[in-house]
């Protein structure tokens, strides 16, 4: 069943896409995603489509949630929030979610072309109501906090002593940053399957040889674990 609906969301990625080149490693995702800028995430507010939107571009830091709630507080006309990121600090992606979702009917946005990937994924879901357009990448990956392979690199040449602690240091991290997900997928009326199905099948860290990362959702996986709400949640 799961291979089907694959298929199909390849085929779907496909018509759509045109003459846009998919990742060979990444046969679900675009070769070139379209992530913004790799600086830190502005806040523009523009008008789209006779909507007055916040265009939300660039790395997620640790300043995201107070901006966020700044730009949104100066204008009271802002009704969507768009998003492309790379991602980035991973709580400071969930604190961004709920400072969205204290604004009760405010939609989360990717738009054709642009991706949202890693914590962009739970600044996303903050949105009580939320759309990934046709032609817009909604993004997982493993969230894990062993992405920095030069420091795991050092910690080993250091010996076996250096590498127990930083192997249980990174366990307690990720096991902690794991039940915050799971904890704000409920919250955000997520479907906890995303983190089972497939966000928990990626592999953690990507060395030669390993597959890929990376997993782009098919606007049926986006329906059928509710990151595209087909009901709005209650707050």
């Amino acid at each position: 069943m799961r291979g089907a609906r694959i298929l199909i969301g390849l085929m779907a990625w496909l018509m759509l896409a045109g003459a846009t080149k998919m990742d060979p490693d990444n046969p679900t995702c675009p070769a070139e995603p379209d992530f913004g800028p790799r600086t830190a995430m502005t806040l523009t507010p523009a008008d789209r489509d006779g909507k007055r939107v916040l265009l939300a571009e660039g790395a997620i830091d640790s300043t995201l949630p107070a901006r966020l709630k700044a730009a949104i507080e100066a204008d009271d006309r802002i009704e969507e929030i768009w998003l492309r990121s790379r991602g980035g600090n991973a709580r400071a992606g969930n604190e961004a979610g709920k400072v969205i979702r204290s604004y009760r009917g405010m939609l989360t946005r990717v738009p054709r072309g642009w991706a949202c990937f890693s914590a962009c994924n739970f600044v996303f879901m903050g949105g009580d109501r939320r759309a990934v357009d046709e032609g817009g990448v909604f993004m997982v990956h493993m969230f894990t906090h062993t992405n920095d392979r030069a420091l795991i690199d050092e910690v080993v040449i250091e010996g076996s002593t250096a590498t127990t602690e930083l192997i249980a240091s990174i366990e307690q991290s990720s096991a902690m940053l794991a039940s915050e997900d799971n904890d704000f997928l409920i919250r955000m009326g997520v479907s906890r399957k995303l983190l089972t199905d497939i966000i928990y099948k990626q592999q953690a860290v990507k060395s030669e040889g390993d597959p890929s990362t990376r997993y782009c959702l098919n606007q049926n996986e986006a329906r059928e674990y509710n990151v595209v709400p087909i009901e709005v949640p209650t707050p």
